[in-house]
């Protein structure tokens, strides 16, 4: 049996660029009633994770098909579009949602006011040990873990042996850029369009998922201590230069050009490129696109990092939360759906094996985890061999308004990198007076 173990310390959150004005998914009308139509309960879910959309639909259709008095209403946002800034513009008009997504305590702190206290679900109690700490404020569970995720260089095996090399010795920054080297030099036999596809257009990949491998050290590893934080030291800014600068030397061009569907379905699925900086989420992309490529012919390694050789960054990516301006009933369908999908037999079928989930609850049967891209971070996860999600503890909007967004006028060349690092530390420390 698995032990109630969190195999990382502290977690993460998404993501995302542009802005997207949602409506029509409001919890209860302007008189407070009730959102039942007849003898159904409504309940309306605003979710960012475009890459399980499809298979969530099916296990809202399937829990309905169980549960004929309750009605569900999905609406996703993410991918090229901005799910932080859509939430808000839904909040701002007028139509909250009754079960929505925050990314650790930044944003509990900003939808505070909203938020449901969570602590009698049987999926608070069934969360892994450390799982809750970003979400738990004066004893109160405020938010349920998606899963655990995990993040590095997704890399085409076949390319990679072809090309002679041998992913798992690519453990420092020396050997990963002569691997860079030896894959430009052979482009035209391997039928590559570039080495590696850098979606510079998306804050998120940068922001967010590069800089945290590169500052969570600045934190120990501790999301609290991030968000405590007044300042934020960047003693790993020359490394991060680094790697973004490698990224960019041998990706296909123009990066500030370059999205997640670009990245992932068109250039890296296709095998135009050999490796892409992404997580175990795009698998159900990839599987969509090739399925026996999927299943035999990608694997992870971690971003190379000095003294942290061989670590995955490893978190939770979002929590679900319950709106607390529905009414009564709604709340409590809410919480009972939230219930079913984690601690149901069928509901764990579901998210180990369609939405190809590596568990944030116990009571599930880890030899399930059937796609390569999860087993690799669930091996660096279990061994211990990860580096913390703090980056959704930054002040709200730091990592991609102003550190992502610094580093897109770095790659155009309007401003130096000791720009890009003074700027973003002024920023920091100016949210947090």
């Amino acid at each position: 049996m698995r032990n109630k173990t969190f195999l990382s310390k502290a977690f993460m959150a998404l993501f995302l660029s542009g802005i997207l004005v949602v409506a029509g998914c409001s919890s209860s009308d302007e008189d407070g009633e009730s959102s039942a139509s007849g003898d159904q309960t409504e309940v309306s879910v605003f979710q960012f994770k475009v890459e399980f959309k499809e298979q969530f639909e099916d296990l809202v259709a399937q829990y309905e098909e169980e549960n004929p008095d309750i009605k569900i209403d999905v609406q996703t946002v993410g991918g090229g579009n901005d799910y932080a800034a859509s939430l808000k513009s839904s909040f701002a008009a007028g139509n909250e949602p009754d079960i929505f997504n925050v990314g650790g305590p930044t944003e509990v702190e900003e939808y505070r006011e909203y938020l449901t206290d969570l602590s009698d679900t049987a999926a608070a109690d069934a969360a892994l040990d450390g799982t809750l700490s970003g979400v738990t404020v004066d004893e109160e569970i405020l938010g349920l873990p998606y899963s655990q995720e995990g993040y590095g260089y997704i890399y085409n095996k076949e390319i990679f042996e072809q090309a002679g090399i041998n992913a798992e010795e690519l453990t420092t920054y020396e050997a990963l850029e002569e691997a860079f080297e030896t894959l430009e030099s052979q482009k035209d036999e391997l039928g590559l369009e570039a080495v590696i596809a850098l979606p510079a257009k998306e804050l998120w990949v940068m922001g967010n998922h590069l800089a945290n491998t590169y500052i969570a050290s600045d934190f120990n590893d501790d999301i609290l201590e991030a968000y405590n934080a007044e300042t934020i030291p960047f003693e790993k800014g020359d490394e991060l230069q680094r790697m973004l600068d490698l990224q960019n030397e041998y990706s296909k061009q123009p990066v500030l050009s370059l999205d997640y569907s670009q990245q992932v379905e068109q250039l890296f699925s296709t095998g135009k490129v050999a490796l892409i900086q992404q997580g175990n989420w795009i698998y159900p992309t990839v599987e969509q696109m090739d399925a026996e490529f999927a299943e035999n012919g990608i694997g992870m390694i971690p971003i190379p990092v000095d003294g942290l050789e061989g670590h995955l960054p490893v978190g939770v990516p979002q929590y679900w939360v319950v709106n607390n301006n529905a009414d009564d009933a709604t709340q409590q369908a809410a919480k009972d759906f939230l219930d079913w999908m984690y601690t149901s037999d069928a509901g764990k079928e579901l998210v180990l094996n369609e939405f190809k989930f590596i568990p944030a609850y116990e009571g599930y049967d880890t030899e399930q985890i059937s796609d390569p891209l999860s087993q690799d971070v669930y091996k660096y996860a279990s061994e211990g061999k990860t580096i913390g999600w703090v980056f959704m503890a930054s002040p709200i909007g730091w990592q991609e308004d102003s550190l992502a967004v610094n580093m897109q006028r770095y790659l155009s060349g309007d401003i130096t990198w000791h720009e890009v690092i003074e700027g973003s530390k002024a920023d920091w420390e100016n949210a947090r007076k």
